[in-house]
């Protein structure tokens, strides 16, 4: 009997006929709705995506390429203004690289966890992986890790089961192409939503020459979301730093005690309000009520630990700047300071 509940939607562009109508033809012996995107697809295939609407397929029609994100949000756009009955959306590729057997068993994973998004994940230690895609993953796994704190084994997988409720949600989500995924794997951490990872078979037909991820183009386009936080990190570092520098050096020829705390205090008090601004409008646009008070509070221990600290080293090694000492200090407090404003004070509860 076929599944009702779970609705396929299979984005494509150019597609290997012969493999994808091997896979359609799959699918529709175990779902009852597919939703097959021709997201701007030649003329040469118009015929091909006539004959899926005649089998009962439905088939969604960009004019021009929009891109895999546009398509996927496109396509549950669609589904949720026609169907009110369907319960699970799966999201799985044209090229081969998804079984039927791991598409419903994502599918019926998500229907038993309508509060998480469930991800098929492949082995990428097999030698048939292309060398490309491991060294994405393993970039991306590990950028993934130390910017959002999220552990995934599989950052790039196209096979992504998820409830009406999460759908939903990631209606909203920016990116139109494959920075679409990266983008709600993102979110998925700041709304606290849990990623379920299944094992899925591991495959890639002919090197995976079907696939129309572009590695330099496409990495750009995803390793790009990630420099805000660079950016975030790095400015108000060098602004404080700076600030720093100036107040110390007016505290110190002004003979004013403690200029190695007040200058902190000063610098960090600017500095502090350029990276909330940064952060809220840039890095951590999904954010508390509370993210204000938790940040300043945050502030104040971090401004009072590093002048305390600069001033103690100061005493103990006279014979090296506090601005030097201040930036191998604030280095570390940095560090600490971004993971404490991803886990807690910007983190949407």
């Amino acid at each position: 009997m076929k599944n009702k509940d779970i609705f396929v939607i299979v984005p494509t562009l150019n597609p290997n006929i012969k493999i994808m109508d091997k896979f359609i033809d799959e699918l529709k012996n175990t779902f009852s709705n597919i939703v097959v995107i021709n997201d701007g697809c030649e003329k040469k295939y118009d015929k091909y995506f006539e004959t899926l609407e005649k089998e009962k397929i439905i088939v969604l029609k960009h004019v021009v390429n929009l891109g895999k994100g546009r398509a996927i949000k496109g396509a549950t756009n669609y589904i949720f203004n026609k169907y009110d009955d369907c319960k699970v959306i799966v999201t799985a590729d044209c090229d081969g690289q998804h079984t039927v057997k791991d598409i419903l068993n994502c599918g019926q994973v998500a229907l038993k966890n309508p509060d998480s998004l469930v991800i098929g994940v492949r082995d990428f230690k097999k030698s048939i992986v292309p060398w490309k895609s491991r060294c994405g993953n393993v970039i991306t796994r590990n950028i993934f890790k130390i910017f959002i704190g999220l552990n995934i084994s599989d950052t790039q997988t196209g096979l992504r089961a998820m409830s009406k409720k999460i759908a939903l949600k990631f209606m909203n989500v920016g990116g139109e192409r494959y920075e679409f995924e990266t983008n709600t794997l993102i979110d998925c951490k700041i709304d606290d939503i849990k990623i379920i990872e299944e094992k899925i078979d591991t495959i890639y037909l002919d090197n995976n020459k079907e696939s129309h991820f572009n590695p330099v183009k496409d990495s750009i386009m995803i390793y790009k979301l990630f420099a805000k936080y660079l950016f975030s990190a790095g400015s108000s570092f060098i602004l404080d730093i700076l600030l720093f520098t100036l107040f110390f050096k007016l505290l110190k020829n002004n003979d004013i005690n403690n200029y190695i705390l007040l200058g902190t205090i000063f610098a960090r008090i600017i500095s502090s309000l350029y990276n909330y601004l940064i952060n809220k409008k840039l890095v951590f646009k999904k954010f508390s009520s509370s993210s204000l008070i938790k940040y300043f509070v945050l502030v104040v221990i971090q401004m009072f630990v590093s002048g305390l600290l600069v001033n103690y080293v100061s005493l103990l090694m006279s014979f090296i700047t506090p601005v030097i000492i201040k930036i191998v200090i604030d280095v570390f407090i940095f560090i600490i300071n971004f993971i404490i404003e991803r886990e807690w004070v910007f983190k949407n509860k």
